[in-house]
């Protein structure tokens, strides 16, 4: 679980990076539809961080398998949402919106495991 805690924390860390980057360096290059685009990426990427952060602290009372499947569905639900999300803001490129129901669906893949760890 301590591999979550450090992916929770960089993804922390990176949020945090590319939230100030969003709000000071690309206010003025991205139209007010692609800014709120970046800035859902950061949000999703943020709220499953501090996930993965409780994920890595609840550990000692979840058992089985289904924590460690929750933090790596988080963990591909940052990549897949955020990221497509972020170079969809930079780039326009509109196919990458095709990827973004699968990070979704990660995330909703973590949450539902560590719903059913905790029963």
């Amino acid at each position: 679980m301590k591999t979550f805690v450090m992916i929770g924390a960089l993804a922390g860390v990176v949020g945090v990076a590319l939230g100030a980057f969003g709000a000071h360096g690309l206010r003025s290059r991205l139209s007010p539809e692609m800014l709120a685009v970046f800035e859902t990426g950061v949000r999703y990427q943020m709220y499953h961080a501090l996930a993965l952060l409780a994920l890595g602290a609840l550990a000692p009372s979840l058992s089985g398998r289904l924590p460690t499947i929750s933090g790596w569905a988080f963990t591909i639900g940052i990549l897949l949402f955020s990221g497509s999300l972020y170079i969809l803001a930079l780039t326009d490129i509109r196919i990458l919106g095709a990827i973004t129901p699968l990070g979704g669906v990660a995330f909703l893949i973590g949450w539902a495991c560590l719903a059913i760890a905790a029963i």
